[in-house]
């Protein structure tokens, strides 16, 4: 099993603006089979170091992440957030 965790800080941090890249990342939810799970959260503490949307995705591989990569799902979501973050931190490991 493979976890992929991205945290995302937006340029535009307004409730809206957050809660729209929330939903563009929901979106993905049972459109990609590689895709075992997915969870979104949208920060609640609004401190200078906190990032505004996490999204934390499950994997049986590797090889099913790159596939998730090059999803035409997870394109659009590569397209709205190349548009909207400001800085993205990601992690991966095996679970």
């Amino acid at each position: 099993m493979l976890t992929h965790i991205v945290l995302f800080k937006l340029k535009d941090r307004s409730p809206e603006s957050v809660a729209k890249t929330a939903a563009v990342l929901r979106n993905m939810e049972g459109k990609i089979e590689q895709l075992l799970s997915i969870e979104v959260g949208t920060d609640v503490v609004h401190s200078e170091r906190s990032y505004d949307v996490s999204l934390v995705t499950k994997f049986a591989s590797l090889e099913d992440m790159q596939a998730y990569q090059v999803h035409p799902e997870h394109k659009k979501v590569i397209e709205h957030m190349t548009v909207a973050r400001e800085a993205q931190a990601v992690v991966d490991y095996e679970s």
